[in-house]
């Protein structure tokens, strides 16, 4: 959830380590921090609240050195204060951690009794006396980190350097992440490839149990038995422009907008219209295998969760095969039915969802066959995947996702065409008039974006409203949970999404003249249609206030609503894409009118890396 940076090199560390932890600002931002190694010294500068605190703290105190590690912290043991933010230190020894000791109460009691002395609330802290243990017990950095890992029990992205030892970090993870980036002359270690793009586009994702020596020069990688491996170098294509803000004042704002491009490059490539069929690059499923599975499980947290309830209606309806959805962070908990003609696909933006990658490993434990549907080539749950489809929306940056979520709907769409051609429940020409819907999607995204004066209308009116609803029917219902969250998410306003025929089983009760309810009222499929009109009626009895997000010819649904989005018509499965647009920008403005940041919603954090 936090995020780490590294450098070490011929130039003076602190900008480069500022730098990038602006890039990483989205995984944490209650608090941040630096250490710098300069002749056999540590400088240590720590500061509460957001990044550009740090940054004051930095440029007053001027630490030099040409190697060192920061920090930006989303909390999970301890208070958001200077004593509780990273990097942690004991003697020579400073660290910074991602994840969470599950044993650091009885490894502090341990430590106490030998004479420590601790000065924060933190589970990280431990490390770093750990590791200095090891240190005056005759051990060099890379052995001490090694042996300071050996008594822990948890998940980390840890890295460490000290004033002993200051020409090098040491760095290693166990189900959180860390990257390596490589250029001539220096190094970087880091949680997520932004970080780094501005000095290299050659990036090494470390491995589970890896352990790096990481110097000026070179990069040492050693696995959990303490074996030399190489992992493969990858070239990433984003460029930095592609991780700044292009003139818009948020990065949420400028993923909505970028979501024309982002879908076009999730279907580049994979649509075969003449032949009616699905190119999935690496895809590694005969025809004989997927026609012998008996039920797909997905599982994601979150908004993935809701892309996931979409994709069920599109795998059933196409592929004919039956879907579960499965919230990640409760699979595990209980003893989940899953066989070897199963198929678990993963869904997430970053790859790195500690409750999903969790659950993943779980199913595929049991015998489920491994898919996933990720953002991030050579993230861990790729990795442990069997087969993956990226989704290709490019670095997603905004806490709240959006593009994420619709290039994840359109990946599922393409996912069940190819499924329903080789479970042969679609016909060459019933899978080409899909894919011929599929290509007018970016298009369409274009045409729906023009909304957004409506849309802002619409936020100013009930910007200080303190409860709304959205509702939905058939494949409306999760783009419903999604407005929902998104609206919570970054205005802190509270937000409830239901399937519209709920609604009068206790909903209902909470409807009067003060609450906006959100209807998400397409035409097609004509029966959700017709039963969602008579939940508008429903909400007009009571005097509440009708948000009607509709087709753009639909004048009847306009007669009956308080205020109107009109949105291009799109086939039921596709309409999710269309119609979570506008309530993305609902979300935004209101949350920019009411003066929240909205790239950085509070107790949120990008990537969640801990259960």
């Amino acid at each position: 959830m936090c995020g780490i940076v590294g450098y070490v090199g011929d130039k003076e560390s602190a900008p480069i380590l500022v730098s990038g932890l602006k890039k990483l600002e989205y995984r944490g931002y209650d608090s941040a921090g630096v250490a710098v190694v300069n002749r056999n010294q540590l400088n240590v500068v720590r500061a509460t609240g957001k990044l550009r605190n740090l940054e004051n703290r930095v440029v007053a105190d001027q630490p030099q050195g040409n190697i060192g590690i920061g920090h930006t912290r989303w909390a999970t043991h301890g208070r958001p204060s200077d004593e509780n933010a990273h990097p942690h230190t004991y003697k020579n020894v400073a660290v910074v951690h991602n994840g969470i000791i599950e044993n650091h109460l009885s490894l502090k009691t341990q430590l106490r009794a030998k004479g420590h002395v601790f000065s924060s609330e933190t589970d990280t802290e431990v490390f770093a006396h750990l590791i200095s243990d090891e240190l005056e017990a005759g051990k060099e950095l890379p052995d001490a980190v090694r042996g300071a890992i050996e008594q822990v029990k948890g998940t980390y992205a840890l890295a460490v350097v000290s004033a002993t030892d200051p020409h090098r970090i040491v760095c290693t993870k166990n189900a959180s992440p860390m990257v390596l980036g490589l250029s001539e002359g220096q190094n970087f270690i880091a949680s997520d490839v932004p970080a780094v793009l501005e000095h290299t586009r050659d990036i090494v994702y470390m491995e589970e149990g890896d352990l790096a020596i990481v110097t000026a020069a070179k990069v040492d990688i050693f696995n959990r038995q303490g074996h030399p491996v190489n992992r493969a170098t990858r070239r990433i294509d984003w460029t930095p422009m592609m991780a700044e803000k292009g003139g818009y004042k948020h990065f949420m704002h400028k993923e909505i907008w970028e979501q024309p491009r982002a879908v076009a490059d999730t279907l580049r490539g994979r649509m075969l219209l003449t032949e009616g069929d699905v190119h999935f690059e690496g895809w590694n499923l005969t025809p004989e295998k997927v026609r012998s599975l008996s039920k797909i499980t997905i599982l994601a947290c979150g908004t993935s969760w809701h892309s996931g309830v979409a994709g069920k209606h599109m795998i059933e309806t196409l592929a004919r095969l039956p879907v579960e959805v499965e919230l990640a962070s409760e699979f595990r908990y209980r003893d989940p039915i899953v066989e070897s003609s199963h198929l678990a696909i993963a869904i997430s933006q970053s790859g790195e969802t500690a409750d999903t990658l969790a659950a993943f490993k779980e199913a595929k434990a049991r015998g489920a066959t491994a898919m996933a549907i990720c953002n991030v080539i050579g993230s861990a749950m790729t990795r442990e995947a069997e087969f993956s489809v990226l989704t290709n929306a490019g670095p997603e940056i905004g806490v709240a996702s959006t593009k994420a979520f619709t290039t994840q709907l359109v990946a599922l769409y393409l996912l069940a065409v190819k499924l329903g051609r080789m479970r042969g429940t679609l016909s060459v020409a019933a899978a080409q008039e899909h894919l011929t819907h599929l290509t007018e999607i970016p298009k369409m995204i274009e045409e729906v974006l023009k909304c957004e004066p409506a849309v802002k209308r619409v936020a100013r009116e009930f910007m200080n409203s303190q409860d709304f609803l959205f509702l939905g029917r058939g494949p409306m219902h999760p783009v419903a949970l999604e407005g929902a969250l998104k609206l919570k998410e970054i205005s802190y306003i509270h937000a409830e999404g239901y399937a519209g025929g709920e609604m009068k089983h206790g909903p209902i009760a909470l409807i009067d003249e003060k609450m906006p309810v959100v209807v998400i009222a397409p035409k097609k499929p004509h029966v959700a249609y017709e039963k969602i009109i008579g939940n508008i009626e429903e909400v007009r009895a009571r005097g509440g206030k009708v948000i009607a997000v509709i087709d753009e010819d639909d004048d009847q649904v306009a007669g009956l609503a308080d205020h109107v989005i009109r949105v291009p018509a799109a086939c039921a499965l596709l309409a999710p894409v269309i119609a979570t647009i506008p309530l993305q920008l609902l979300a935004y403005h209101v949350a920019e009118m009411r003066g929240n940041d909205v790239d950085q919603p509070r107790n949120l954090a990008k990537s969640v890396t801990v259960e």
